[in-house]
């Protein structure tokens, strides 16, 4: 890769990882995992830069990728995936949060989005957090628009069954 190239790689990642860490943070169960997700997105990005750079929507495209990246990641077994006990001594500080609903508000829907099964997950972040349409939705999984409009209202109905009153007024429609 060129230095010029390479520049502009780090300026694209160093704007888009808050935003990309967000993502999937909500698709996974914890921010190691998503911190590992978004990690093999940078690098599969990083070797197709050039590819990606002449991608109409750029955002979209590395969007693709990182939902690609949790879905490969969930479909390798238990015994791919290393546990350490106990924390690190130095773990880095959370992104601060984007503004929007409060703590409390965004930790219930964790919670309830990591109860979901994955592909879910996925569109409900896809359709509600990053506003995208059931067709780019349908583009980014590989699957059809009729299956994203399933998947959404199954898993809006196991949210609002998980949620009860605690449903966030953009799951609500408002």
């Amino acid at each position: 890769m060129k230095a010029a190239e390479e520049e502009d790689f780090v300026a694209y990642v160093t704007v888009s990882l808050p935003r990309l860490r967000r993502i999937a943070h909500y698709l996974c169960k914890d921010a190691h995992r998503a911190d590992d997700v978004v990690q093999m997105t940078l690098t599969r990005l990083y070797t197709h830069w050039r590819r990606a750079q002449q991608a109409n929507d750029l955002d979209r495209y590395v969007e693709k990728m990182l939902v690609r990246c949790f879905l490969n990641d969930q479909q390798l077994g238990w015994w791919s995936r290393v546990r350490l006990s106990g924390a690190p001594r130095d773990t880095p500080a959370q992104a601060p949060a984007p503004p929007g609903p409060d703590v409390e508000t965004r930790t219930v829907l964790h919670t309830a989005l990591a109860r979901l099964p994955p592909k879910q997950r996925a569109v409900l972040v896809l359709r509600f957090l990053c506003d995208l349409s059931v067709a780019e939705t349908a583009e980014i999984l590989q699957c059809s628009t009729g299956n994203v409009k399933s998947q959404t209202s199954r898993g809006l109905a196991t949210l609002r069954g998980l949620l009860g009153e605690h449903m966030p007024a953009i799951l609500r429609g408002e």
